[in-house]
């Protein structure tokens, strides 16, 4: 039987996205469906610190809509929340009202992790692989950057600023107002400044701008050519941008702007701060021209799941070891001895992989494990005293760490933590913030890790030969190597957490020894 079909869905600051792909075996996945509803969950004054009850309301009956035709579809839901949930302090009620009424788990998402779904979407829509190329996303809440060198991120960032945020803060009414158009560009050219110097150094040739904003602005552009060339891909040069931006702010109220040809009455409001936003981008960072991608977040999600379901070589990004290779990365990047972080790692993974009928984990929890266990020591990069807290503080805030939302970079953090030292407590702010099933998973994980870096306490790699196997409702992990006492001897010394999480007892031996 063939793969589902998969229903991504993209809940940003502005908008809620679908897109609904049917696999193709040994091809890339066919879009046979792409959605969009307004619903301002960046609405309001509190710079998202929290949501608008009236935009959770909307949210929430997009997300039943969607989960409608995902249905319909016989679609698995994939969905992810990006700036506005990110940042919202009260994100858990609208997490809980998705899951109960649309049926609908959400991921939040990091920036960095927003930007890299987002390049690959635009990498299946736009012919960029041999191309040093710029992708811009403007959001709602935040705008993501990419500088691409082929089909490889060389730089990845996320900024709070986006054409809502922006509104709320210099245009809350919607007016043009001349003393906030020249506060507003002073602002924006002063947050570009840093990401422009990243972006020069790195070196791009072509620009790409995809989602909303660009779309608009090219929209107003394509409006007003002369011979109403209405192609999507055509490059917008500055003199049309600053054009569209001369028009806007000639229309000094929301109702003037919506009558501009090519403007969404939805984003009528924030038009003023869209194209400041475009226009300060161009001169930060020195390009005059662009093109919009179709294909952002939402295609992206599409091709990052269902390649990593139906793995392919088509020179693409080889997202099945996306993952792993950031992993390593960090790892390297701070000083982890690689030999020791994967012969823990194996072992750690062997007992997973041999206990799945006590614990009934399985994927999700087996790829936390093995990214916990490979950066477990990076702690020690800032000081080996307390150092598995350090390894903690790394992991949640690397930007490094791609193919991982923030869920899932939680609980990896905290599985390296409690690779040592105490055992998990509900003293322990973010462990006690946990459901009680991620709890359990946490003890879990980690007693399996304590054993695994047990059973190369010296560094040697000595346990060359590893089985694990259930015995007299006994967890038995025999290991064959040479001068392995002191190992065997740490092993059992730290197997506690993982007895008392499994509730099974566990022994560990040297093979031919019972």
């Amino acid at each position: 039987m063939g793969q589902p079909n998969l229903a991504a869905i993209d809940i940003g600051t502005s908008s809620v996205h679908l897109a609904i792909a049917r696999p193709v075996p040994g091809g890339r996945p066919e879009l046979i469906l792409r959605e969009k509803l307004p619903v301002r969950l960046g609405s309001g004054a509190s710079d998202m610190k929290t949501l608008d009850p009236a935009a959770v309301d909307r949210a929430v009956n997009a997300l039943q809509s969607f989960r409608v035709l995902a249905d319909a579809h016989d679609a698995v839901v994939e969905a992810v929340a990006t700036s506005a949930v990110r940042e919202a302090e009260d994100a858990s009620d609208f997490l809980d009202r998705a899951r109960d009424e649309a049926g609908i788990d959400i991921a939040i998402i990091a920036g960095v992790e927003e930007a890299r779904l987002i390049h690959l979407g635009v990498l299946g829509a736009v012919p960029l692989a041999e191309t040093k190329h710029l992708v811009i996303d403007i959001g709602g809440g935040s705008t993501e950057f990419i500088v691409g060198h082929g089909v490889e991120p060389q730089l990845l960032r996320s900024l709070k600023v986006g054409h809502v945020r922006t509104s709320n803060r210099f245009f809350p009414k919607g007016e043009v107002d001349e003393d906030a158009v020249g506060e507003c560009r002073t602002f924006l050219r002063s947050f570009f400044a840093r990401v422009a110097i990243d972006a020069s150094a790195a070196g791009f040739d072509r620009v790409v701008g995809c989602s909303g904003t660009f779309e608009t602005v090219s929209a107003v552009v394509r409006k007003r050519r002369a011979h109403g060339r209405s192609d999507q891909t055509g490059a917008v040069n500055r003199a049309e941008v600053d054009d569209a931006v001369q028009m806007v702010l000639a229309a000094r109220t929301t109702e003037e702007r919506r009558k501009i040809s090519g403007v969404e009455q939805h984003r009528a409001d924030t038009m003023i701060a869209a194209c400041l936003i475009v226009e300060a981008l161009m001169d930060s960072l020195d390009f005059d021209e662009f093109i919009v991608s179709p294909h952002a977040l939402r295609e992206g999600l599409v091709l990052d799941r269902l390649n990593d379901r139906n793995p392919r070589d088509d020179g693409l990004l080889h997202l099945t070891s996306i993952r792993a290779s950031s992993v390593r990365a960090v790892a390297e990047r701070y000083g982890e001895n690689i030999a020791h972080a994967r012969q823990a790692t194996d072992i750690a993974l062997q007992i997973f992989d041999s206990t799945t009928a006590q614990h009934t984990f399985g994927r999700f929890e087996r790829d936390v494990l093995e990214a916990a266990s490979m950066l477990h020591n990076i702690g020690r990069f800032v000081g080996h005293g307390g150092h598995h807290r350090h390894s903690q503080y790394l992991i949640r805030h690397t930007e490094h760490l791609a193919g991982f939302h923030e869920h899932e970079t939680l609980l990896i953090a905290l599985v390296a933590r409690y690779h040592r030292k105490s055992a998990p407590k509900q003293s322990h702010r973010e462990f006690a913030a946990l459901t009680l099933r991620d709890q359990q998973l946490v003890r879990v994980l980690a007693g399996m890790l304590r054993i695994g870096i047990a059973l190369d306490r010296t560094y040697r790699t000595a346990a060359s030969d590893v089985l694990v196997e259930i015995s007299a409702n006994t967890v038995v992990v025999s290991v064959r190597g040479e001068d392995l006492d002191l190992e065997i001897f740490a092993a059992n010394q730290t197997k506690s957490l993982l007895e008392e999480a499994l509730a099974t007892p566990v022994v560990v031996v040297g093979r031919g020894t019972a």
